[in-house]
C-alpha cells in the first residue's frame, strides 16, 4: 500500500528527488523516515511545483526517466554556481548532521571509481553542519587515509593553527576535500575521479550552507569556480560563490615546502575569509578569542 503523504510534502520531496536526479543520482533505497523530519519537509515547502511532477514512492504521480533538460557537461566545467533546491531548507539546522550522515551512508564503501582499490578509511567531512566558514581541501593524504578524518597530519596542524588564528575554532568550522579517497602516492587526482566525486561535495555545500568557502590548492578552488585560471591568479581576492564568497588560497602542504612568504600569503587570504564572515553576521568570529 502506497504512503500517503500531504501535499506540501510531497512537494518538498519531489524538489529533493528532482536536485539528486540533475546530479545523476538515481538509485535510492527505502529506510525509516523520523517523523519529525517529515513535518520539517512539510513546513519547509516555499515555492509550487508542476502539478504532475512525480518521483518514486509518491502514489499516483509517475516519473520521468527521460526529463527534458540541458545535456551534462564534459570534464570539469559543470558550473558550481548554479541554483539548486535549498536542502538546508528542507532539512532545517538541528537536522543538518542527520542529513549529512544521510549522505555518507549513501556513499557507502564506495567503488565508483579506481581510488577506493588503495583506500584504508574514506574521508567524508568535519566539523560543524551549521558552519559559516567551509574548508575545501584536494584530498587525503596518508595521515587522513589512516584516522578517516581531513587534514590531521602536519598540513592539518598547520591549518588548525591558522583557523586559531582567526579567532575561531577547528570544530566551528567545516572540512572536506574534493575526492574522498586518497590518490596513490599523493598524486593528483584525476578529471574522472573529480566529477565522481563531485556530487557528494555539492551536497555537502547545499546542507552547510556556507557563508565563506576557502578552497586549499588549486583543485578545489578550479573545481567550485568553474575555471583552469592558475591558483596563483585565482587566490588574493574575493570571488562571487552561491549566496556568499570564495577565497582561494595555498594547500598547506604547499605552504609548508614553500616558506614565508607562501605562508604570509595565506595569511592574508584567510585575513580576507575573516572580514567576509563579519560582513556577513557570523556570530563565530571571536568566539575562541
Amino acid at each position: 500500500m502506497a504512503l500517503e503523504v500531504d501535499h506540501a510534502t510531497r512537494e518538498a520531496l519531489v524538489a529533493r528527488l528532482r536536485f539528486y536526479r540533475d546530479l545523476g543520482l538515481a538509485e535510492f533505497y527505502r529506510r525509516p523516515v523520523d517523523p519529525a523530519l517529515m513535518a520539517h519537509l512539510a513546513a519547509a515547502s516555499a515555492s509550487p511545483l508542476e502539478e504532475h511532477v512525480g518521483a518514486p514512492g509518491l502514489a499516483s504521480e509517475t516519473w520521468d526517466q527521460n526529463p527534458q533538460s540541458p545535456g551534462p557537461q564534459e570534464g570539469l566545467s559543470t558550473p558550481s554556481n548554479k541554483q539548486t533546491p535549498a536542502l538546508a531548507t528542507i532539512a532545517p539546522a538541528t537536522d543538518r548532521a542527520a542529513a549529512l550522515q544521510i549522505i555518507r551512508d549513501e556513499i557507502g564503501e564506495c567503488t565508483r571509481c579506481g581510488l577506493h582499490t588503495g583506500r584504508h578509511k574514506l574521508v567524508f567531512g568535519d566539523g560543524n553542519p551549521e558552519a559559516r566558514l567551509m574548508f575545501v581541501g584536494e584530498g587525503p593524504g596518508a595521515d587522513e587515509d589512516a584516522q578517516g578524518l581531513p587534514f590531521v597530519g602536519k598540513a592539518g596542524q598547520l591549518l588548525n593553527n591558522m583557523i586559531t588564528a582567526m579567532g575561531l575554532k577547528r570544530e566551528e568550522v567545516y572540512i572536506a576535500n574534493v575526492v574522498k579517497c586518497r590518490p596513490p602516492g599523493n598524486r593528483d587526482p584525476e578529471p574522472d575521479e573529480i566529477a565522481t566525486c563531485r556530487p557528494w561535495l555539492e551536497q555537502q555545500l547545499d546542507l552547510i550552507v556556507p557563508k565563506v568557502v576557502v578552497t586549499l590548492g588549486k583543485f578545489a578552488a578550479q573545481l567550485l569556480l568553474d575555471s583552469k585560471v592558475a591558483i596563483s591568479k585565482l587566490r588574493g581576492r574575493e570571488h562571487p560563490y552561491r549566496d556568499g564568497v570564495l577565497i582561494p588560497t595555498w594547500h598547506p602542504a604547499y605552504v609548508l615546502r614553500g616558506g614565508a612568504v607562501t605562508e604570509a600569503e595565506m595569511r592574508a587570504d584567510l585575513v580576507r575569509a575573516k572580514l567576509a564572515l563579519v560582513r556577513a553576521g557570523s556570530p563565530l568570529v571571536g568566539a575562541a578569542s
